[in-house]
């Protein structure tokens, strides 16, 4: 199969080299960014992206309440519940989705921007583990108004193609205080974030190819050199495996990512799923 990015560079980043913690018996983390008690100079940040956790929780555990500022962070849910709550909604006060909270689990996201401060906690009030991503944005500017998001996606239309799931405030960096509390996305139906930066999902069967345009079309402002991380959740007991842009040596197994590279806006990059089991695939671009 020819190479349609032949000027795309790809390295990839092994599971087994990412950082991890363990807490207690309660938090197992694998990190693929500095972070915490792991430091590693070469991979501070890649792009905006700055975390990418891949976390997993004990029953009737989590996260206490901690502070955090100037700094979009989201987590996307794999397997299990997670509740979150913050200095600004009160506990039982939780409703649906939007601005409300409620118990997220599979297919959830939930979205916070840090902006001039806020307190949150992320537990598991389930008596089953849960597994998911946490993930951090470096936002266009500080001193942002704190804001929250929850919203569901479909697992079937992530069965279909790569979904997008957080898109750019389409008010951009100089946006109102209206404008930031009518929180409109880029895309339609996507959670905005104070960043240059696109998330997508998607589930690949076997031998199945998605495209990811980068930038996802028109939806950013800096179309060239772009940064797009693919990362393959453990999921699948090891089983899932995809390969990117149809190259051989470009093959991610289970906690795996790539670090892909002079790509630029409305490139069509190819994710193959060549695994025993379909593959639930996390795309994060940006400027």
């Amino acid at each position: 199969m020819s190479n349609p990015l032949a000027h795309a560079k790809i390295a990839l980043r092994r599971s087994s080299d990412r950082g991890y913690a363990e807490h207690g018996g309660w938090l197992k983390s694998f990190h693929t960014f500095s972070f915490a008690g792991y430091y590693d100079h070469r991979f501070q940040n890649f792009g905006s992206l700055r975390v990418l956790n891949e976390d997993r929780v004990a029953a009737r555990n989590g996260f206490p309440t901690h502070p955090h500022r100037d700094a979009e962070i989201f987590s996307y849910i794999l397997n299990g519940e997670l509740t979150h709550r913050d200095s600004m909604v009160k506990k039982g006060s939780e409703g649906e989705q939007g601005k409300q909270f409620y118990r997220m689990k599979r297919g959830d996201v939930q979205f916070t921007t840090g902006g001039t401060g806020i307190a949150h906690s992320e537990q598991n009030e389930s008596n089953k583990s849960v597994h998911f991503l946490q993930i951090w944005a470096l936002p266009w500017k500080h001193g942002l108004k704190p804001q929250y998001h929850t919203m569901a996606f479909s697992e079937e239309a992530k069965r279909k193609a790569f979904v997008p799931i957080l898109s750019p405030l389409a008010a951009g960096p100089e946006a109102t205080p209206a404008q930031e509390d009518a929180a409109v996305p880029k895309i339609s139906g996507t959670i905005p974030i104070h960043a240059d930066f696109v998330m997508g999902a998607g589930i690949i069967e076997p031998a199945s190819t998605f495209k990811w345009t980068i930038g996802a079309g028109e939806a950013v402002e800096s179309r060239k050199k772009r940064n797009v991380y693919i990362h393959l959740p453990m999921t699948k007991q090891g089983k899932s495996k995809v390969m990117i842009d149809g190259r051989e040596d470009a093959v991610l197994e289970e906690g795996d990512g790539a670090f892909i590279t002079m790509v630029n806006a409305g490139d069509a990059l190819r994710v193959e799923s060549v695994g025993e089991v379909e593959a639930e695939v996390i795309v994060l671009d940006s400027n």
